[in-house]
């Protein structure tokens, strides 16, 4: 039958493309964490009010079958009523950006969590934004001084980069970030705290980052007690806040912890409303979305500036061939390996320089360097190979002259990839001194 064009009116209006009243529908079903309406039609991706007993209550649209919209909250659904009223909300008002932002925390969808009054920037941005055409970016030839001495010498990131912080739990990698906020030559730091305990967020942000990082950050927070839908947007709004500074001109460095909890969110929602696994439980889409977030990050087009960023991705039992760890590898520019047997010895920031590598390193280190961050990396890995036999007292001096190298520089390379929290080392100091480190390996041939 025809639609008459007061029906197809009441369509555009509830699907939030008119500006009259959306008709409201309701709700029908409560599945896990999703919720089930009936009577209204809106677009995926768009905003809903859920009425409860304590007033109404944000929810997204994140799939449909038939005439049921199946919808994820953004809170807890105590309060939630049987035949609730469902009113479609448009696409709601975006996320607050600005210069305003520098200083502030801030939850999943841009509300200030710090106590320090209203966030007023006058603009907006989406959560979504359209792909930059990948002819249209700026090659990456800068290095970016992060401020740690084993990166900035042996695993030299470039301006624009997108790096893989591998790491299991307790392995330092808050602290590392927390270096690197302080330490890296940006304009503006993001850092987007995703799925962490809450004393985490409160601890990273007082004791980690500091006064003096964080007048420069915006920290987003979505603890792990958070719905999986404001995870979701923590991270969408962390990458929408650096674009912006990006287009600014501005040089941005993004710290993301961690690309896991995204993964795991999507997860929810997407078993939720009847998607099948795939992989160990992750559905396709996961894979999806994971390769359409990184790809946000990186150089902008000409006159613009970058976004330079670290996304953790937790290594759950120390097993780097995790799912999510095998895709980010595949998506990434570079990664870096924390070591649990490293931090066990002391030896902070746990950096693994075998297992860890930069690949956009030869585009942005000369050539000196490039042999001498070499020459480091074979030694080190010389003496991890043989670490065994050398505390054994098997090996004999004078049986391969590159290991008796190797364990006789291994005191000066322990020194030189280790560093206090509180250390910050320019970039052109981590040259000179990975020189003198070098110079001995590089004689010796």
């Amino acid at each position: 039958m025809t639609q008459t064009l007061a029906e197809r009116l009441g369509a555009y209006q509830c699907a939030g493309l008119a500006p009259a009243m959306a008709a409201s529908g309701k709700l029908t079903r409560v599945v896990g964490l999703t919720l089930e309406a009936v009577g209204c039609t809106a677009a995926v991706g768009s905003q809903c009010k859920v009425q409860t007993q304590f007033g109404e209550m944000d929810a997204e649209v994140v799939g449909f079958a038939d005439d049921k919209l199946y919808l994820m909250p953004s809170e807890s659904l105590k309060g939630v009523i049987p035949g609730a009223r469902v009113t479609p909300a448009g696409d709601g008002n975006g996320v607050p950006v600005g210069m305003a932002l520098l200083g502030r925390v801030i939850n999943g969808i841009g509300e200030p969590l710090d106590g320090l009054g209203p966030i007023n920037t006058g603009t907006t941005a989406d959560f979504l934004s359209r792909p930059i055409n990948p002819m249209s970016r700026k090659p990456i030839k800068t290095p970016m001084d992060v401020g740690v001495r084993a990166i900035n010498s042996v695993l030299t990131v470039g301006q624009g980069q997108r790096m893989g912080l591998f790491a299991g739990s307790g392995v330092g990698k808050s602290v590392l970030l927390g270096m690197m906020t302080r330490g890296a030559k940006a304009d503006v730091v993001i850092v987007g705290l995703i799925g962490e305990r809450g004393r985490e967020v409160k601890e990273f942000i007082d004791e980690i980052l500091g006064e003096e990082g964080r007048a420069r950050a915006v920290v987003v927070a979505a603890p792990a007690d958070a719905s999986p839908l404001m995870r979701l947007k923590g991270c969408e709004t962390a990458l929408t806040l650096a674009e912006y500074y990006r287009d600014q001109g501005l040089n941005v460095l993004l710290l993301m912890d961690s690309l896991t909890r995204y993964a795991q969110a999507q997860r929810e929602i997407a078993l939720a409303v009847g998607e099948p696994p795939a992989s160990k439980g992750y559905p396709p889409s996961v894979f999806a979305r994971l390769p359409a977030l990184v790809e946000r990050a990186g150089n902008g087009a000409e006159g613009q500036g970058g976004i330079t960023a670290f996304f953790t991705v937790l290594t759950e039992g120390d097993d780097l061939q995790d799912p999510i760890a095998d895709a980010a590898r595949a998506i990434l520019d570079g990664h870096i390996v924390l070591s649990r047997q490293l931090a066990d010895s002391g030896h902070y920031p746990a950096i693994d320089i075998e297992k860890s590598i930069s690949r956009v390193m030869t585009a942005v280190t000369t050539p000196e360097h490039q042999q001498q961050a070499r020459v480091v990396k074979q030694a080190y890995a010389l003496y991890q190979q043989n670490h065994d036999l050398i505390n054994l007292g098997a090996y004999k001096s004078g049986a391969d002259p590159r290991l008796d190298m190797a364990i006789t520089i291994r005191p000066r390379l322990e020194r030189f990839l280790t560093q206090s929290m509180t250390d910050v080392f320019d970039y052109e100091a981590c040259l000179k001194e990975l020189e003198v480190v070098a110079m001995p390996l590089l004689r010796a041939g």
